[in-house]
């Protein structure tokens, strides 16, 4: 597994310029057939340093459930949001993660003076923000976003294992991998399957 330590040199260079609260988002969950889609807004302090925060994907899980825990502990303020299936059905999966990153900077306490987002610029947003391509692998508040809304999704996909487990979704949390397509083909969709997630491969195994 490749891994790339994430920087704090933009976070400083804004904080130089003037912005004293600086809050890193990610989401995470886009492209499963199962559970909600989660964001994480979160503002570390510049004063307690964590070492290790990298991009979520390329840590272990039980790696990322210790840095989420030091990034909560630690932190100026942290957000997280979901949006569920129902939701992301009614307005596409892409408003979706949008609405949930803009949930998620909205939760922070104090609010942050500037935002960074991996990719996209949020909607809807009256606070100053940059989308940073890569940003996850490249910047530390959003890595550090990245680590916390994957551990609180897959938490979320344990409990949902714990209701219904013909899915397995403590194995694949809610992705399209072989063994979620074949339990879909058994059992069907289930109420936490997204009915706007229809892979070609699905159709064909359910015909």
């Amino acid at each position: 597994m490749v891994r790339h330590r994430a920087f704090r040199t933009l976070e400083n260079t804004l904080r130089r310029q003037g912005f004293c609260r600086v809050a890193g988002v990610d989401e995470v969950g886009r492209g499963c057939l199962a559970g909600p889609v989660a964001a994480a807004a979160v503002v570390l302090d510049p004063d307690r340093y964590i070492p290790r925060i990298t991009d979520s994907k390329t840590v272990t899980a039980l790696e990322r459930e210790k840095l989420h825990d030091e990034i909560v502990r630690h932190a100026v303020s942290c957000g997280v949001a979901f949006v569920t299936p129902a939701e992301i059905d009614e307005v596409n999966i892409h408003q979706a993660s949008l609405r949930a990153m803009h949930r998620a900077v909205m939760m922070l306490d104090p609010l942050p003076d500037m935002v960074l987002v991996d990719a996209f610029r949020i909607p809807d947003l009256f606070i100053p923000q940059r989308a940073i391509l890569h940003g996850d692998a490249r910047c530390t508040a959003i890595a550090a976003a990245s680590i916390v809304a994957k551990v609180r999704r897959d938490r979320v996909m344990l409990e949902l294992h714990a209701r219904d487990p013909r899915y397995g979704f403590d194995r694949h949390k809610g992705y399209a991998t072989r063994e979620h397509l074949d339990a879909v083909a058994a059992h069907g969709y289930s109420e936490v399957h997204r009915r706007s997630f229809r892979p070609p491969t699905l159709f064909d195994r359910m015909e």
